[in-house]
């Protein structure tokens, strides 16, 4: 679970040198940071002792108030997020207005929650990436995952790509990437 600590001191670095930023988290819970590790640990640090460092609640975010959407790579989005009413009404906004729209690595599975009024998937027809069957299988907790993202994704009208194991690949599609 919990959020990568070297994705999201990526993320958050590159966006705040253009964009204000709002850091949101189910129930406005303070983030729980996997992998630390020692050239991330006083970045961490540093940043938990920042005003803008409480996460706002995602309950009450407003799609409209917003530019663009960056979800880090966070192994806990296959609980926190995958089923989340409340992110899929932003995610359902960001889609409808074509808002840029980033899930890296396992925050992709926070994108499953997107649905329709009819039950079809908000990125049906849609091009993306994620974290791969073969990757997953590696973990030790494949077997407890609620969500295999990749199975997801095709099984919901979807094309999923994927590169060798654990290298940087990127799909760009429309506002999606």
């Amino acid at each position: 679970s919990g959020v990568s600590a070297q994705s999201f001191l990526h993320c958050f670095t590159l966006s705040s040198s253009a964009f204000n930023l709002q850091v949101a988290t189910p129930g406005g819970k303070p983030i729980d940071f996997v992998d630390v590790n020692e050239s991330n640990m006083r970045w961490i640090q540093d940043y938990r002792m920042k005003s803008f460092a409480s996460p706002a609640k995602l309950e009450s975010i407003d799609g409209a108030r917003y530019h663009a959407l960056l979800i880090p790579n966070c192994p806990g989005a296959t609980t926190d997020l995958a089923n989340s009413g409340y992110l899929a009404k932003i995610l359902q906004h960001f889609s409808a207005e074509n808002k840029p729209l980033c899930a890296v690595g396992h925050g992709v599975a926070a994108l499953c929650c997107a649905t329709n009024e009819d039950k079809s998937w908000v990125f049906q027809g849609y091009s993306l990436t994620g974290p791969s069957v073969y990757e997953l299988i590696r973990q030790p907790n494949f077997a407890s995952l609620s969500i295999i993202v990749e199975d997801f994704v095709k099984d919901s009208g979807a094309t999923f790509s994927a590169s060798v194991p654990d290298a940087v690949h990127v799909v760009l599609d429309r506002h999606l990437v």
